[in-house]
């Protein structure tokens, strides 16, 4: 028996120390910030494992409020069995959402005259409230063309699959049974029935709940050729866009959408060293500029690494037993018929035995102007490690006067900044002014280190006849 076409997208609440280094040293560097889901208001949290047609998804639900008040609602094909559906440690999600967050890195300059006594030159790297709705008797479910297909409990959830003739009759149902679906979401529930698929929908119960505000991820194991996610009923209703973070866990390679452009996040800049203090802020700035120029039609990576290690750390990498309980189902199997080579541990980085497995995170922000069609997959051959990566250089602070190298080292840190400058005017569509006024209110200016603010460059026609 195969389930097809589960998400969590669609979740409906019914309130709903190194010196510096040279960029062939790989990245590390002292891990200094994160900036994780926890940033961006109302994110969804979805966990897909994959491996040729079998998936296991893990559904993390943002919902903050009375559990009575807590529905799910997600499209499925077929029904699943009782064993294929399971709740989950909240903590595995959240672990995997800190190991892949973007991450701020910082270095400190050596002495420039100590470098020019080893005769070694600095490297510079760039590197809802829902509507009410009137009371009224309430009708039986076959007498609204509704099946309940199957029913189970849970662990805390009741749990029901649900098919029905007609958007209508199921919406109703759906709403005087408190599940609340939003004004206008008749199309969408529509083409979902007209394509023969039904509704899996979770609520508390509370004889079971164990109180806590934080609801357990619901998790279900399928099979299926087609590899997506419905995000569509998310959209209907939503008070602005909505943010989706996708961990994508394979032991081929990344995972990109195919019918929207998969972005790699700006990575590997160097940023003033005042955004130590305001990453969070710089990291919204950034993704939302980056957003806009993509027109908001697509989806960014914000990570693409081995799990077995991380370079620098935000956390450690998920154990194998974690990902066991994330569903990565062949730690436990066999090789595949072509063999691939373990990935080997880094020393210092990740757990002493190598594990298969490689993590693609995808960070989306949508509406249904923008996003008017589900997510479709693909598990790539890529597996060249990525990071949304952020670098701060302090620089030395010394007599610059001392020996020529740390003269000419000051020339360099002016124009190093106005770089950081630029690269941090381009990434988040902040005014230059402002950043460069900030910098120099921190020290960082040509001013600071003696060094006289060179004159406007000519314009190479200006030079041209001498005029």
């Amino acid at each position: 028996m195969k389930l097809k076409h589960l998400a969590g997208a669609c979740v409906l609440g019914l309130t709903s120390f190194a010196l510096s280094a040279p960029m062939a040293a790989a990245f590390c560097g002292f891990y200094v910030a994160k900036a994780d889901t926890d940033l961006f208001n109302d994110a969804s949290k979805v966990v897909l494992v994959r491996d040729d047609e079998r998936t296991v998804i893990t559904m993390a639900s943002d919902y903050r409020g009375e559990a009575s008040e807590f529905a799910m609602v997600v499209p499925v094909v077929d029904v699943p069995e009782r064993e294929q559906i399971n709740v989950a440690n909240p903590g595995l999600v959240d672990h995997l959402d800190e190991y892949t967050a973007p991450r701020l890195v910082e270095y400190y300059d050596e002495n420039p005259c100590m470098l020019a006594r080893r005769n070694k030159s600095i490297t510079v790297t760039s590197a809802g409230i829902p509507e009410m709705v009137m009371e009224s008797a309430p009708m039986e479910a076959e007498d609204l063309g509704v099946t309940i297909e199957a029913e189970y409990e849970v662990g805390e959830y009741d749990i029901l699959i649900l098919s029905a003739e007609e958007s209508d009759g199921l919406i109703t149902w759906l709403n005087q049974e408190n599940y609340r679906i939003p004004d206008g979401a008749e199309e969408v529930v529509g083409a979902y029935l007209k394509r023969g698929m039904k509704f899996f929908v979770a609520k508390v119960n509370l004889e079971r709940h164990s109180g806590s505000s934080v609801l357990r991820p619901i998790q279900v194991a399928y099979e299926d050729e087609n590899f997506m996610l419905p995000i569509r009923l998310g959209t209907v209703n939503a008070e602005g866009k909505q943010e989706l973070f996708v961990f994508a866990i394979t032991r081929e390679g990344r995972v990109e959408t195919t019918n929207y452009k998969t972005v790699k996040l700006p990575s590997n800049m160097d940023v003033p060293i005042f955004v130590k203090d305001e990453f969070g802020e710089f990291y919204k700035a950034m993704f939302e500029h980056q957003t806009e120029k993509e027109n908001g039609k697509a989806v960014f990576m914000e990570y693409a690494w081995d799990m077995s290690w991380c370079d620098p750390c935000a956390a450690n990498p998920l154990s194998a037993s974690e990902l066991r309980e994330l569903g990565v189902m062949w730690l436990d199997e066999g090789p595949q018929d072509e063999i691939r080579p373990m990935p080997r541990p880094r020393p210092g980085f990740g757990g002493p035995q190598p594990v298969d497995a490689f993590v693609t995170r995808l960070h989306v922000r949508y509406d249904g102007q923008t996003f008017p069609e589900d997510l479709n997959f693909q598990v790539t051959g890529d597996r060249e490690n990525y990071q949304g990566r952020y670098v701060l250089r302090h620089p030395w602070r010394g007599d610059y006067g001392q020996c020529e190298a740390a003269g000419e080292y000051a020339q360099t840190l002016v124009e190093r900044w106005d770089t950081e400058a630029d690269s941090l005017a381009k990434l988040t569509g902040w005014e230059l002014d402002e950043i460069k006024q900030k910098m120099a209110d921190g020290g960082f200016s040509a001013a600071a280190v003696g060094v006289t603010e060179p004159k406007p460059k000519r314009k190479w026609w200006q030079r041209l006849w001498g005029n």
